[in-house]
């Protein structure tokens, strides 16, 4: 895929992926008996709004973990501008190779991100950096209903083989050693208002810039095609939060 046009189509968005301020406050909500001021790993944090909300929820400490920095650069302006910069820590690095001293983090939260290095490696890269009884909480994107319609089955087995049903992701979360605390799906407005609504609208004005150069534009109506396709087939797949616990 064309990076350059990629990071223009998603520079600027409020969320990287779908989220809403609700979803994070009830998935936190499950996670009891945590310090007064937990310190908590927030990886691909992208341009961070859950970050920003798990300051307000936790009154913690949070290290904010992407690879762009433009997102980064973007949480930093946000942070200053709530007056919490304080609480946050900004880092530049790959999730899959973190430098953290193991049993570090009393939470570490992974929003739309463990994709990028698979939900069953993830686990398993992140649970060393966990301290005991340290929680685990990880949006994925995951299969509600079975025989999706073709296409759509066609689009995520190019776009993201590995994605599977709730009960495969909660036997990964039994195998690698975690214990279940529970699991949500996400509403479909938290894919709609601070995602797929903005990202949208960057579309049409990119597919009209970029209309006479091919490579961009094909990667345009990729993201249009995502789009589409949870606008028609929302009931057979959606993002689920995963809370678990070493």
């Amino acid at each position: 895929m064309n990076l350059e046009i990629f990071f223009e189509i998603h520079q600027g968005l409020p969320r990287e992926g779908p989220g809403d301020f609700e979803s994070t406050q009830k998935a936190y909500s499950l996670l009891t008996h945590l310090p007064p001021q937990p310190l908590i790993l927030d990886l691909g944090c992208g341009p961070g709004m859950q970050t920003l909300d798990l300051v307000e929820l936790s009154n913690g400490t949070v290290i904010a973990v992407d690879n762009h920095q433009p997102f980064l650069d973007q949480l930093h302006q946000k942070a200053v501008e709530k007056g919490v910069a304080d609480q946050i820590q900004i880092v530049n690095a790959d999730m899959s190779a973190l430098e953290f001293h193991h049993s570090s983090f009393d939470v570490i939260w992974a929003e739309g991100s463990a994709y990028s290095i698979g939900f069953e490696n993830a686990l398993s890269c992140w649970k060393p950096l966990l301290k005991k009884q340290g929680y685990l909480a990880v949006t994925e994107i995951s299969w509600l209903a079975p025989n999706p319609p073709e296409e759509l089955q066609q689009f995520w087995d190019q776009e993201y083989p590995q994605m599977r049903d709730i009960e495969a992701n909660r036997l990964i979360i039994q195998r690698a050693g975690y214990q279940e605390i529970g699991y949500f799906v996400l509403p479909e407005s938290a894919w709609w208002v601070h995602y797929y609504t903005p990202l949208e609208q960057k579309l049409i004005t990119l597919s009209q810039k970029y209309k006479d150069d091919a490579d961009k534009l094909e990667v345009v109506e990729l993201h249009q095609q995502e789009i589409d396709l949870y606008r028609q087939y929302s009931a057979y797949y959606g993002y689920v939060f995963y809370l678990m616990q070493v």
